[in-house]
């Protein structure tokens, strides 16, 4: 069983070309429960962030909402992320994942975010928030 909490408001994942700049705005400011990740490959650079500070450039996919493992997981934790993705998946439910030096992130759509939350807690997760 893994504890879970959903943070607040929506939030956004996001592409820009490869080579852009990122916008100061996009760190400055942040809220302490706000959660920013970039990924850059040599085909664009991956951003999931709130709503608000979706880069203005972007090709941007709305509305998720994220979720995130409260308990520390750790690099040599095998399945934490499995035992929350099945789950989804059996219950149709899209998920864009990421993972923290610390812990797991889930984002699923905010109009599957009732399902998604029953699904995880039926396979024994607690959700909170």
């Amino acid at each position: 069983m893994l504890d879970i909490a959903l943070l607040p408001g929506d939030y956004a994942v996001c592409r820009l070309a490869a080579g852009t700049t990122l916008p100061y705005a996009l760190s400055s400011g942040l809220r302490n429960t706000d959660v920013v990740t970039v990924s850059w490959t040599s085909d664009g650079i991956s951003v999931i962030c709130p709503t608000d500070r979706a880069p203005a450039q972007a090709v941007v996919e709305t509305v998720w909402r994220c979720l995130r493992v409260t308990a520390p997981v750790g690099m040599a934790a095998i399945g934490s992320l499995a035992a929350l993705v099945d789950p989804l998946a059996e219950a149709r439910v899209s998920v864009v994942t990421f993972s923290t030096f610390d812990t797991d992130y889930l984002l699923v759509p905010a109009v599957r975010l009732t399902e998604g939350t029953a699904a995880l807690q039926r396979a024994g997760h607690r959700v909170t928030g």
